[in-house]
């Protein structure tokens, strides 16, 4: 597991047990047994991060490795990648409170998955939230992951989404250039910071309603929460969002934001390849609402 570190002067042990969502007594062990490297060092527990230094756990979970039989929507699949639309409620990968059932453990049982992460992350080239639905590339093997991952770094792949949020927006078009770092208040949450890494996101309207603005949304960094704290930053919070933006819910399906189309180069070919999806049904029963 790998992490870049967004901040100055945050304890090594303190840093990773908000970013993994463990105790600190797990964290602890994982220093101890030297499982934990800073800048390629074995460094102890109250070691002082700086940003952009770069972080590495090599410790796996064997049992968040089980291969879990699931029912996955793949839009596309040849030797090297695999793209999936994934559904409402499921998480990317295991982590905290969530060590099974999970997309790498539906993935697992599908097929044989990169390991260049080298941890309970096998194939995970990106990540989306786990109430945000949509179009996600995985990678097979090292050498595409290598390539993909290269090319996300390199601001080169196609990400748009789709999100209906909160009040009317007036402006066709927008670009929203505002960096984000870890909420100080809440270590859990992400916010907009001076000292954050640099995010920008661009939107434009495709439908008013009375309360609410249905919005397409490219990503031109790929921050964490990056689209649900932009929008809450400027007043129009991704509606249904449990997180950001403290508004009502209407149910517990997460926010209204669907990583609509993906386009990336294929690591093999050099094709350039283009994949859209539709509206999932949680998202159409909140937006038949507004409508």
């Amino acid at each position: 597991m790998r992490f870049q570190v967004n901040q100055n002067d945050i304890r090594l042990d303190i840093f990773l047990t908000l970013m993994m969502e463990i105790s600190r007594s797990q964290v602890t062990k994982m220093i101890k047994a030297k499982e934990v490297f800073v800048n390629d060092k074995v460094v102890k527990s109250g070691y002082m991060l700086k940003e952009d230094d770069i972080v590495v756990v090599n410790h796996v979970d064997e049992d968040c490795l089980n291969p879990v039989k699931m029912d996955l929507d793949i839009v596309y699949e040849d030797d090297d990648v695999i793209v999936v639309n994934k559904a409402n409620g499921v998480v990317v990968h295991p982590g905290a409170g969530n060590h099974t059932n999970t997309l790498v453990n539906g993935l697992l049982y599908h097929t044989n998955l990169s390991n260049l992460n080298g941890d309970v992350r096998p194939g995970i080239v990106h990540r989306i939230d786990a109430y945000t639905t949509g179009l996600l590339m995985i990678a097979k093997n090292n050498k595409a992951h290598e390539i993909l991952a290269s090319e996300l770094a390199d601001k080169k792949t196609y990400r748009k989404y789709v999100a209906l949020v909160w009040g009317v927006i007036k402006n066709d078009t927008g670009e929203i250039d505002a960096p984000i770092g870890r909420s100080q208040n809440d270590r859990k949450k992400m916010a907009i910071r001076a000292d954050g890494k640099r995010a920008i996101t661009h939107f434009r309207v495709l439908k008013r309603f009375d309360k609410a603005t249905l919005v397409e949304l490219q990503l031109e960094t790929g921050r964490t929460h990056q689209i649900r704290v932009h929008m809450d930053y400027i007043g129009h919070p991704v509606v249904n969002d449990p997180v950001y933006g403290n508004r009502k819910l209407f149910d517990d399906s997460g926010q209204c934001l669907h990583a609509k189309e993906l386009g990336f180069t294929h690591p093999r070919t050099g094709e350039y390849m283009l994949f859209d999806s539709e509206l999932p049904e949680c998202f159409i029963n909140i937006l038949k609402k507004f409508e």
